[in-house]
Order: C-alpha cells, then sequence, then structure tokens
C-alpha cells in the first residue's frame, strides 16, 4: 500500500493527516511494524515517518510493543502496534431466549465475552399476547436490566473502563430513518427496550438486524470475501436473507430487505399474512419444518431424550445425514435441497446476485454437500447462473459481524481523516 501522486500533491496538513491514517491501516493489516518497515510500506521518507510516529504516539494511537530480532536494538527495533486499549467496543447477539456479549479493543481482537439466557429471568411467555401491559413491561424490565448487568461484568472483567460503540444484532425490522426495532410477530417485546436503554447511556449504538451482521461476517471473513454482490440465506430457527449488491449491504425503505419467510412459495398448505409466516417459505425451511421433513424419513434426532431448541436439533440432524450417507439420509437432502431451491430461485430473479450463500445454523449444518445440492436444483428453475456456497465462518457470525461494524465506526471516529 503506497500513497497516490494525489495525496503527495496534497497541502502538508491533508499530507500529514492522509500520511497518519495509512499508517493506522497498515497498523491495522499487519500488526507491529519498525519504522523502517512502516516507511517501506508507505513510500515516505525516513524523518516523515519519524515524524508520524511522534504525531501518532501522542495521539494515544499507537505504542511501542516490542523490538524485532530482526535488526540491531535501538531506536530502529522499535515495534509500533496500534493502542489496543485506546478504545472499547463491545457486539451483542440478543435471541429470543438470550444474549451473547463480546468486548472488543482498538484492533477488533475479542477480549471478554459472557452468555446470558433470558429464560429464567421471565415469568411469563413474553410472545403470547394474553398478557397484561405490566406483566409485560415488568418480564422485559427483568430481563433489560439483567442484560445491563452482565454487559458492565463483561466490561470491567475485559479491563475496559468505558465502551465507545455497542452493536446490537437482533431479529425483526430496523428503520434505517428512526433506528427503532419492530421484532418479528410472536417475538419478546425486550429488544426494542435493551436497544433504548443502551442509547440512553450515552454509547453510539448500532442497531441491526441479525441476519445483516452476519452478511457482513460472511463478506469480509467468510465464503463470500471474493464477490461484491451475494445473499447469504439464513437457515435457523426461522429463516431470512441478508443482501449485498455491488460491495453494499441493502435494507430496503423500512429495513425489511431479506424478511424471506414470509415468500409465497408451492408445497404450503396456506399463504403467508402480514401478522405472521407460518403459510411462507418459513413453512418448509425453518428448524421446525427441517425436524417434520426429515421424520418422513424415519430420521430422528441424534438424542431425542435431550432436544434443544427446533433449530439446534435440525442443525445436528442434518449434519449427521451428510456424513451417514445412507439411501433415507440422502433421500432426505435431497428434498431438503429442493424446499431451498424454491426460495432461492425466486431471489435469483428479482436481485440475480450470482453466488448465494447457506448460513444460520442449518444452512452451516448442511456444508458443502447441501449447498452442491440446492446449486443442482436450482439449475432447473432458474435460468441465471447462480453458485451456491456454504457458509464457512466460524463460531458466532452474528458477533463477528458486530464486532466488525462496531470496529469500523470506532476507527473513523478516531482515526485521523
Amino acid at each position: 500500500m503506497r500513497l497516490s501522486a494525489g495525496h503527495r500533491a496534497a497541502g502538508p496538513a491533508t499530507a500529514r493527516t492522509l500520511n497518519d491514517r495509512l499508517a493506522l491501516e497498515l497498523l491495522l493489516e499487519h500488526g507491529p511494524l519498525t519504522a523502517t518497515q512502516l516507511a517501506g510500506l508507505t513510500g515516505l521518507s525516513r524523518p516523515t515517518v519519524a515524524e508520524l510516529i511522534r504525531r501518532l504516539l501522542h495521539a494515544e494511537l499507537i505504542a511501542v510493543v516490542g523490538e524485532s530480532g530482526a535488526v540491531r536494538r535501538g531506536p530502529n527495533a522499535r515495534m509500533y502496534g496500534l493502542a489496543a486499549s485506546r478504545a472499547h467496543l463491545a457486539a451483542l447477539d440478543v435471541r429470543m431466549d438470550g444474549i451473547t456479549v463480546a468486548v472488543a479493543d482498538l484492533t477488533g481482537r475479542v477480549v471478554a465475552t459472557a452468555d446470558l439466557s433470558t429464560a429464567d429471568l421471565s415469568t411469563a411467555d413474553l410472545s403470547t399476547t394474553d398478557l397484561t401491559t405490566a406483566e409485560r413491561d415488568t418480564d422485559a424490565d427483568a430481563v433489560v436490566s439483567r442484560a445491563l448487568a452482565v454487559l458492565d461484568e463483561t466490561v470491567r472483567g475485559s479491563g475496559a473502563t468505558e465502551l465507545h460503540t455497542v452493536a446490537v444484532g437482533a431479529p425483526g425490522l430496523v428503520d434505517p430513518l428512526t433506528g427503532v426495532l419492530a421484532p418479528p410477530p410472536g417475538h419478546p417485546s425486550w429488544p426494542p427496550v435493551l436497544a433504548a436503554e443502551l442509547r440512553g447511556r450515552g454509547h453510539s449504538l448500532l442497531l441491526e438486524n441479525e441476519v445483516n451482521l452476519a452478511g457482513v461476517a460472511e463478506q469480509r471473513l467468510g465464503s463470500a470475501r471474493d464477490r461484491d454482490s451475494f445473499v447469504l440465506l439464513w437457515l435457523g430457527q426461522g429463516v431470512g436473507a441478508a443482501t449485498v449488491l455491488d460491495g453494499r449491504l441493502r435494507r430496503g425503505v423500512s429495513g425489511g430487505a431479506g424478511e424471506l419467510g414470509f415468500l409465497p412459495v408451492p408445497g404450503t398448505s396456506t399463504l403467508p399474512s402480514a401478522g405472521g409466516c407460518s403459510g411462507g417459505f418459513h413453512s418448509l425451511v425453518s428448524g421446525s419444518a427441517v425436524l417434520e421433513l426429515a421424520a418422513r424419513y424415519d430420521l430422528v434426532p441424534a438424542d431425542p431424550a435431550r432436544p434443544g431448541s427446533p433449530a439446534e436439533d435440525a442443525a445436528t440432524l442434518v449434519a449427521g445425514t451428510v456424513r451417514s450417507g445412507t439411501r433415507d439420509a440422502s433421500a432426505f437432502l435431497d428434498a431438503f435441497a429442493r424446499r431451498i431451491a424454491l426460495g432461492v430461485s425466486a431471489v435469483c430473479v428479482v436481485l440475480d446476485p450470482g453466488c448465494v450463500v447457506l448460513g444460520g445454523d442449518i444452512g452451516r449444518a448442511g456444508g458443502a454437500e447441501l449447498a452442491e445440492r440446492v446449486a443442482e436444483e436450482l439449475t432447473g428453475l432458474s435460468p441465471l447462473r447462480t453458485e451456491v456456497r456454504p457458509s464457512t465462518v466460524s463460531g458466532n457470525v452474528v458477533i463477528q459481524g458486530g464486532v466488525l461494524v462496531a470496529s469500523d465506526a470506532v476507527r473513523s471516529d478516531l482515526f485521523p481523516g
């Protein structure tokens, strides 16, 4: 990475700003570097790099992190790296039954994590409609209070004193204009309350649909790194999609782009409605639908005596069928692939993304085997050439996407330029 001729022609103050930012980005990309290495990567003179280092040390954006064994001891041997503790950020993955919290430093390295189950904090099912307002508010307050306490405990455990930015991924529609979260039908009422509390604390809050955050992670860390356009199909408890076109995440006017659970498709007994997606694509590929389909082939979860959520059980079952290779397992995977291809074909003929990534717990469990079967089914449904790939991001993909977008926001604020 070198400065362009336009950068060199800029005025002194602008040139210094551009040089400083370039150096910080190089340290982020390569890790700690010596002054000599920075000079080589930037194309700047050694005196210019020395002055640049002095500025960044004074701003507490970099620090001496060691010495290089490849050169003699002394000033030239010092290794400079980003001042990781200069700012901290958090990412939250909010689900119906729990929250995962991660705290990261300026480099994006996760330094502390925590998990909270919300099931034991609610005295009633928050997804039901027959609760009084007082009952619903009481339960929401209990969940939010505990979630904030866990976040605070995690921050203290990381050694941070405060958070610069918090990214939250949650199911539902996030209005691009107001930033307000509208949970899907049947989901609990506390996620918007949690978002409001975080915003009220003065944090820079980035609220995003959780599948969109997974799409960011897939774009920058996973199997879509070489694609400017793709769709991440999320197969889990429910179904959704993240759409990236020409390198940009597309949310839609109301934030509802990708709500594929509501997509009308053949094979369902009813149609979806504004109040629920039970008659849409959700009915064919959600966790519960996958388990029902598997039962037709006499397939059951590996340990039916210890069931998890439908999505967890379905993911375990799909992974098991991929490994087993029996005739029934193969027939089930073919049937499941046909169902997935119905929704994928609709996405392809409307958006023509050229690539679809199968994600979520169930999509990841199917791996390359399921992706290949979906691609084969798709060739008979869509005239558009579309590659189908499995997700390759390991770990909690929503958290990783949250850390990425929060890190971008922190650096945009702190880095010069």
